[in-house]
């Protein structure tokens, strides 16, 4: 199923790795501001989500679906944007980002709106522990 993935070393040091899913490796981006999940399929080569097949299609928003209902569940966003844009980074991805009216770039979009705020070593594991939680 995985055999050849690679994850693309922009993901791999702009997140911190949770874990696998039937289908995806979950990260959560090093952002602080954003509680920011992201989802890549762990096939190798797909760059748009019309090169999965059927079957995983499906998995994929199945997979989606659960990362959104865990998102507005834990943090109560006033919106939950989900894109898979890929200019800089070619390799299938899936943002999960839980927005609120208050955070720095509301209304408009989080991508180049200002350098990244790491998470506190701490914080950023606790939240890692809590997300194998819910997804192992």
């Amino acid at each position: 199923m995985s055999e050849g993935f690679l994850l693309h070393p922009r993901l791999a040091a702009d997140g911190f790795p949770v874990g696998d899913l039937a289908l995806c490796r979950l990260l959560l981006m090093n952002d602080s501001r954003y509680p920011w999940l992201i989802l890549v399929p762990r096939r190798q080569g797909l760059r748009e989500i019309h090169h999965l097949d059927g079957a995983d299609r499906l998995l994929l928003w199945d997979e989606s679906c659960r990362v959104a209902e865990f998102m507005e569940r834990r943090f109560q966003p006033d919106k939950l944007n989900v894109a898979a844009l890929g200019n800089l980074v070619p390799q299938l991805h899936l943002h999960h980002i839980a927005r609120f009216q208050d955070d720095p770039a509301w209304p408009g979009p989080v991508w180049g709106h200002s350098p990244f705020v790491p998470y506190a070593e701490e914080e950023g594991l606790a939240l890692v522990r809590e997300l194998r939680g819910t997804f192992s």
